[in-house]
């Protein structure tokens, strides 16, 4: 219940980014629409919020393929003894997979753009194929458990969340990993200047991409509970759940590995797209001068045409902040925090300025619905950081704050004066 509810607000937003999107489809996506709508220094702003919110994309995702890596692969296929594996195997198998996405990103988007349209039939495929086993082999099936309430966090819950008394607070609390997982989507519009009729093709991507991993998330999010053979058990588990739940299941130990492959690849093929995006975003803002060294980051190499300076920068920020090793929560919550932040400040100004300095409508319109929309997904967006912001993740709380203070100050101090903005935007401010 807490996926359809996560996957609601996601569309909302998605659908109502779309309708910006298609009105201006220009590489950097969140950053040129916040300053086209909001003025020179909201565009700065989601710039940087939007940065940070795409380098924990990546972080988060490759500790995760790290973590899947060593459990489903090493562990469960070779049978490896992976309990001995502490940071510096993490820190080394993070650092070589970067690497390895920063070299495909490197050579070419049309290798990457493969890659990433493979991931969406491979993460397809193994979605339907897992969920199918699941439910096949599960030992019996109680569909109450779709809509019974049980709190699970403390002790019950293997730790992964502090203990809380309410339960509605707990169910809020599982809404991050919902937000952190349906993401992403802006993707779409960060390649806008490489994709053919992109005020058509960037918005049905970003509406697309929510709607499928809406559909098919919620119908494995419901295998997945029915095939446990006990909730209280696989509640206990904590983050391990997983690999407890397939070393339980009757499926075939072939048709287990041939799983385990698939989503360790999509979750790697993830983490590439992410920084494809991320690397996109550092080139659209340095084009503009918004960044430190941005005569370097702007550059375009000659044979590939790609942002090389641009990409390695990425991939270096995203294993940095990987070093916050026990983090795998914070990153994930913090992606998806400051993400939305990100993708509301574009909206939020649209709902502003639609009707008065904002009258161009791309392809995709949304008309009498844009401004309730937006309104919806501004309201939901205060919820996620409401909860992005409490115990267990206080951090990301810190950083919202200490990211807000540190833009006001050097913004006033030196950006204000120095910083233009996109090229070929109008600014009333």
């Amino acid at each position: 219940m807490g996926w359809l509810l996560g996957g609601l607000f996601a569309l909302i937003v998605a659908t109502s980014m779309a309708q910006i999107a298609s009105a201006f489809p220009t590489a950097g996506g969140i950053y040129h629409w916040a300053s086209l709508l909001g003025g020179r220094f909201w565009g700065w702003a989601a710039a940087w919020f939007n940065l940070l919110g795409l380098i924990f994309v990546v972080s988060s995702v490759n500790v995760g393929v790290y973590l899947l890596f060593r459990d489903l692969i090493m562990g469960n296929i070779f049978g490896a003894n992976v309990a001995s594996w502490g940071l510096g195997h993490q820190f080394l198998i993070v650092a070589l997979i970067t690497i390895s996405q920063a070299l495909f990103n490197h050579f070419g988007i049309r290798l990457t753009t493969r890659l990433t349209d493979f991931s969406g039939y491979l993460i397809f495929a193994v979605a339907i194929v897992l969920t199918v086993a699941l439910v096949a082999y599960a030992p019996s099936l109680d569909f109450s458990r779709l809509f019974t309430f049980t709190n699970y966090t403390g002790a019950a819950g293997g730790d992964v969340y502090a203990q809380m008394n309410s339960i509605f607070l707990a169910f809020l609390t599982g809404l991050i990993l919902v937000c952190y997982t349906v993401t992403g989507f802006d993707a779409s519009a960060h390649t806008s200047e490489e994709t053919k009729n992109a005020a058509v093709n960037a918005p049905k991507g970003m509406i697309n991409s929510v709607l499928y991993s809406v559909i098919f998330g919620w119908l494995m999010i419901c295998a997945f509970v029915l095939a446990m053979s006990s909730l209280d058990e696989g509640a206990k588990q904590g983050w391990g759940v997983f690999p407890w739940l397939m070393n339980g299941s009757a499926m075939p130990d072939f048709l287990k590995d041939l799983l385990y492959v698939g989503i360790v690849l999509a979750n790697y093929l993830c983490a590439l797209a992410g920084l494809t995006s991320c690397s996109r975003m550092i080139f659209a803002f340095s084009r503009d001068g918004g960044m430190p060294f941005s005569s370097t980051l702007k550059q375009v190499h000659v044979e590939y045409r790609t942002p090389v300076a641009a990409i390695w920068l990425g991939a270096a920020l995203s294993y940095i902040s990987t070093l916050y090793a026990p983090a795998f929560a914070v990153l994930s919550a913090g992606c998806a925090v400051f993400l939305y932040l990100s993708y509301l400040m574009p909206i939020a100004a649209g709902l502003l300025r639609e009707g008065t300095t904002w009258t161009h409508k791309g392809p995709f319109n949304l008309g009498a619905w844009s401004k309730p929309l937006a309104v919806l997904a501004i309201l939901g967006g205060a919820v996620l950081v409401f909860i992005g912001a409490r115990p267990p993740f206080e951090k990301v709380g810190y950083l919202i704050i200490g990211l807000a203070i540190a833009l006001a100050v050097v913004w006033f101090a030196s950006e204000s004066k120095r910083f233009q903005g996109p090229p070929e935007a109008k600014f009333d401010d």
